[in-house]
């Protein structure tokens, strides 16, 4: 399995040398309507239920703990350290077990039972590039392909997600290496190694945009670093566009769009950004209420009212715009590392620097402990997240499955009744008012 996995790298990877065009400025045109072919995907008129296939093909260590633990090794906090402190062998053999075993077809069986018509496929920039010499292993190109022909065979539509990027966009592990000091936008090699990714991927799957309907350039890039950051940011959403929308390096534009996030700047921020002579645009915005020591203080229902309020800014946005990632959770007392390498919780005020809300017991772990008052919160908040997030294009929940945090779990939540088998169903219609 690892010589063909390898192989199968290196012969995707090749594809990426042929070069196409990108642009630096936007383009003229008219409307959409009369620019752009039949999207895979009733963007605009239809919502986005789905599903995000996370911890799978980029790994983090608070959803699949047991990976981080079996190393017995507290240098290993991220998958590029996993790949770097590990006998090759051994880190590879985990890997490939991981990739055959955490998403099936028989997932996707499941996600397409539940009513739900996305999944958000996230995968680092490692998976075709490591010329820089970087510990990581390839072999997930075997898997993003499987996973589009499951797709394909289950009638559900993917949305492909850089989710690390070279030199890291964000500090956190999502981008693959935990790094306080991100350097993805210090050095235009970088931006050149994502592009070129972001370039392969479109011309892989131009004929394929039935399935493929979108891709996201770059997950999560930290806006908070400043105008420097952002500059290159905004430039990389431009030429990402040329790769996304013009994959035949022609004036012919292709199926797929293409999905920025809001760099953790909010709506407004971008309001007029690629507007006119564009098409094809999604914004990508993240929903987590647990993130800073006010809102985890949150009681329930503050909870609740503070998702609904979400509706009023997706409802005003100048683009399409969805809800990439958000959760049920409504505590960050979720599996270890969750707020860092070898970290703890703020809410029991284990994390360094906090003082304690409560016990973290009662609230994570598996569904079957959990009192049936927690979910009936679970399902109110499920259904007021939805319910505001359907006032913009959708949304994608994080995520499909986690080994030890069921309350994130949009699996375990059908499963322990806490989400609904059909989405749109509502036992709370007036949640929002």
């Amino acid at each position: 399995m690892r010589q063909f996995l390898t192989c199968f790298s290196a012969l995707l990877s090749l594809l990426s040398i042929a070069p196409l065009p990108v642009i630096s400025a936007p383009v003229n045109g008219t409307s959409l309507e009369k620019r752009a072919p039949t999207w895979g995907f009733p963007y605009g008129s239809t919502k986005v239920r789905g599903v995000n296939l996370g911890g799978w093909l980029v790994l983090e260590p608070w959803m699949t703990p047991t990976l981080f633990t079996t190393p017995n090794d507290v240098r290993i906090v991220d998958e590029y350290t996993f790949c770097q402190y590990q006998d090759y062998d051994v880190a590879h053999a985990a890997l490939v077990n991981h990739w055959n075993t955490w998403i099936t077809y028989d997932d996707f069986v499941k996600i397409k039972n539940a009513g739900l018509n996305h999944v958000r496929l996230p995968i680092g920039y490692w998976a075709w590039d490591v010329s820089r010499g970087e510990p990581y292993h390839s072999g997930q190109l075997y898997y993003l392909e499987q996973a589009v022909t499951w797709a394909k065979q289950t009638g559900l539509k993917v949305m492909i997600d850089l989710h690390g990027a070279p030199g890291s966009q964000n500090p956190f592990d999502n981008s693959g290496r935990v790094n306080n000091s991100p350097q993805w936008h210090t050095d235009k090699s970088n931006v050149a190694r994502s592009l070129s990714i972001i370039r392969t991927i479109a011309s892989w799957y131009a004929t394929r945009t039935d399935v493929v309907t979108a891709i996201q350039s770059l997950n999560e890039p930290a806006g908070w670093l400043g105008n420097d950051f952002m500059t290159v940011l905004k430039q990389y959403w431009y030429d990402s566009y040329g790769n996304i929308r013009y994959p035949y390096g022609t004036g012919e534009q292709g199926g797929a769009l293409q999905v920025i996030h809001d760099a953790f700047m909010g709506l407004d921020y971008w309001k007029g950004f690629m507007g006119a002579g564009f098409d094809g645009v999604m914004l990508d915005t993240h929903y987590y209420g647990i993130y800073d020591d006010t809102r985890a203080r949150w009681s329930w229902d503050q909870q609740i009212a503070g998702a609904c309020a979400q509706a009023a800014a997706l409802r005003s946005s100048s683009l399409w715009t969805i809800v990439g990632e958000w959760t049920t959770a409504a505590t960050d007392c979720a599996a270890q590392a969750f707020n860092g390498p070898n970290s703890k919780s703020r809410y029991d005020g284990s994390l360094p620097g906090t003082t304690p809300i409560g016990s973290c017991v009662p609230w994570t772990g598996s569904g079957s402990t959990f009192s049936q008052e927690y979910k009936t919160f679970l399902r109110k908040f499920f259904e007021a997240q939805t319910f505001a997030f359907e006032a913009g294009a959708g949304w994608i929940y994080w995520s499909w499955k986690l080994e030890k945090s069921d309350e994130w779990s949009y699996s375990k939540g059908l499963e322990y009744g806490w989400i609904p088998q059909d989405p749109t169903q509502r036992l709370y219609p007036n949640i929002c008012g």
